[in-house]
Order: structure tokens, then C-alpha cells, then sequence
């Protein structure tokens, strides 16, 4: 088995970065993309039909897992990727899931965090809370078009994380042993609202942005008529009513304790990706 490394969702926001942190290390890669191979460092992969699965594993010896957005039954997803790890004899995989993932034994993400702590392999499990970069992403036709950011969350508090930082930190751990086979709940280093995240972009771009509190029924009707399924717009409207409720507002260490520095702040955030934000 050649010294590989497997990186499914390497076109994403966690994988775009991550890759270029392995490739700084020296690391050699193999890029797992749903789309045509551009060249011969990708390989096709789709979770979904399973499609390239094995071709994916094969020649590589450590791993990063994650489900592709879009998806509610992730377990479906990561289950036989799962598995094929294990029939390869893979010296480590780092998952990724979701913050709040292990409180429900039950949860499509929880079950395949379960399967890779069982399967014997190396591992280390990784739980990222929302991303900033959902605000120049995800939530950015609003902030550009209308200065609002329109999304179900009341005023409850968040420690966002910048997804630059969890790409880090799956570096780290995909390359180290120093943290085998241990599961982390990585924040950033504060726990703001969305109405501060609207304030910290409006100091930086110099206009007026506000957060707007709407009802679950907006967000539904917005993400189902952007072509999402219906079944993962319903899992969206349960995490937002979690994230409500304050389930997302505590901080963890986990980020400076694999990392040895402080997690990427909201301030820096807004002025690295300000032009993300204008007309």
C-alpha cells in the first residue's frame, strides 16, 4: 500500500483548503470528485449509488470522510465508504459529522460514527459547529441582494467555526498519531449572535446589514424552491430550531489544544472575505 492519502469532498469548502494544507506537508493525495477526473490526482466517487468506491480506496492508506451536502441520511453515505476502509486495512480516517451529532444514538451521523469507532481502524472523529462560511456561501444572495440575513435563529448564540480551522485540524490529525483514535466538538473561540455577525460584516464593508429573524416557513419555501430535497430541507428547520433553542452555543478548546493557537476570529473572517459581500 502505497503512502496515500484519500480525500473525498476535496472540491468543498473543508476539502479545497485541506487539500492545499497536505500538499504543503508534503503529502501525496487522492482526490475523490463526483464530476469527471480533470486529472490524474482525482478519481470519481459518488457516495450516493457507490459508484468508484473501491477504485477510490485502493493504493491509499488514510483517509477524510464526509457526507456530501443535500444528503439527511448521511449514514447511508458514510456507511459503505465505512466499510471499504476497513476491508482496505487503513492505518487512519478522520470523520467529519456535525456538533451535536452524539445526541442521538440514533442519528443518521451518530450511526457512522458508531461503525468507525467498531471497525477497528485508527481513527478520529471530528465535529465542526456552523461554519462562517456559510455567510458568504449558503446565506450570501440575501446579504448582497436585500442587507439582510434572513434565517430562522432568534437571538440565541452560536460559536461558529471557520472552516479554515477545521481543515487544520483534519491535517493535523491525518497526519499525526498524537491525538489517535479521540473525538472532538471544534468552535471557534466565541459564541456570538447573528445579529453580531451582521454588525461585524457591516463595520467591514461599510454598510448597513441586518439579521432577520423569520419563521421556519420562509427558510422552507426559500430552500425548497432553491431545488433542495425535501426530506434534507426538513433536517435543515430541525438543526435551525436546535441552534434556537442555544445547542450551539458552547465553546470548546479542541481547536487550540490539536492546533497549539487560537481559533480564526469573526473579525478576521468578515475582513478576509469582505469582497465576498459587495455589490
Amino acid at each position: 500500500m502505497s503512502n496515500k492519502i484519500l480525500v473525498i469532498g476535496s472540491n468543498g469548502t473543508v476539502g479545497q483548503e485541506l487539500v492545499n494544507q497536505l500538499k504543503a506537508k508534503g503529502e501525496s493525495l487522492k482526490l475523490a470528485t463526483s464530476k469527471s477526473p480533470s486529472s490524474s490526482e482525482y478519481v470519481q466517487l459518488n457516495l450516493v449509488t457507490g459508484e468508484g468506491l473501491d477504485n477510490a480506496f485502493d493504493g491509499v492508506d488514510r483517509a477524510f470522510l464526509l457526507s456530501p451536502p443535500g444528503y439527511a441520511d448521511q449514514y447511508s453515505l458514510l456507511s459503505p465508504a465505512i466499510a471499504k476502509a476497513k476491508e482496505k486495512g487503513l492505518k487512519k480516517v478522520v470523520l467529519m459529522t456535525a456538533m451535536g451529532a452524539d445526541a442521538d444514538e440514533n442519528s443518521p451521523f451518530r450511526r457512522a460514527e458508531l461503525e468507525l469507532i467498531q471497525s477497528g481502524l485508527d481513527y478520529n472523529i471530528v465535529r465542526p459547529n456552523w461554519f462562517l462560511q456559510n455567510f458568504n456561501t449558503f446565506w450570501l444572495h440575501g446579504i448582497v441582494e436585500e442587507r439582510k440575513i434572513n434565517l430562522p435563529a432568534g437571538n440565541a448564540s452560536v460559536s461558529f467555526i471557520d472552516s479554515r480551522d477545521i481543515s487544520s485540524v483534519v491535517a493535523k490529525l491525518l497526519t499525526t498519531e498524537e491525538f489517535k483514535n479521540q473525538e472532538f466538538n471544534i468552535t471557534g473561540a466565541q459564541s456570538v449572535n447573528h445579529s453580531d455577525v451582521a454588525t461585524a460584516i457591516s463595520n467591514e464593508i461599510g454598510e448597513k446589514l441586518e439579521y432577520n429573524d423569520v419563521e421556519p416557513k420562509e427558510l422552507r419555501d426559500a430552500l425548497l424552491a432553491a431545488g433542495l430535497p425535501k426530506d434534507y430541507v426538513e433536517f435543515m428547520l430541525l438543526i435551525f430550531s436546535y441552534l434556537k433553542e442555544g445547542y450551539n452555543s458552547a465553546v470548546t478548546t479542541s481547536v487550540e489544544e490539536i492546533l497549539g493557537r487560537k481559533p480564526i476570529s469573526l473579525q478576521s473572517y468578515v475582513k478576509d472575505f469582505k469582497n465576498a459581500w459587495k455589490k
